[in-house]
């Protein structure tokens, strides 16, 4: 497999072909599986036993993936994209896009997303657990 700079890949896994599965600069996944292949001609083979269903995948730069995704055979995703948790990715993401669910569609625009997500952020990124715990108390409370 191709991967970019500057990645953050979390207990990734890839099938059989990882050297079709390019990742560009600044990608980031956990618990995401990258399937080059298509299992589905199972049920076929013993009247084709030579084929085989491989596509490549390509992710572009700067692209989150949520929690638990699954990506298809032959899935292209843009730069500037994010991928929703448990989302499955088929077919042609395009650029500055949000997705997800299964299967992945676009849901908004990375610009629509960043307006919400500074509308209801907390400038916390960087501090202890600790000081993490007494700010968002206060404002939440305890449960």
């Amino acid at each position: 497999m191709t991967v970019g700079e500057d990645c953050r890949l979390i207990d990734v896994s890839f099938s059989t072909e990882p050297y079709l599965v390019h990742l560009g600069n600044h990608v980031s996944a956990t618990k995401t599986h990258f399937e080059t292949h298509d299992g589905g001609v199972w049920v076929i083979r013993h009247k084709h036993p030579e084929i085989d269903v491989v596509r490549p995948i390509h992710v572009g730069d700067n692209v989150y993936f949520g929690y638990g995704c699954l990506v298809m055979p032959g899935a292209t995703i843009g730069n500037n994209v994010v991928v929703g948790a448990g989302s499955v990715v088929a077919g042609t993401i395009p650029d500055n896009s949000v997705v997800g669910g299964v299967p992945a569609r676009v849901i908004k625009s990375v610009a629509e997303y960043e307006t919400a997500a500074l509308a209801k952020s907390s400038p916390t990124k960087g501090w202890t657990l600790d000081e993490k715990q007494v700010y968002y108390t206060r404002i939440f409370g305890r449960r």
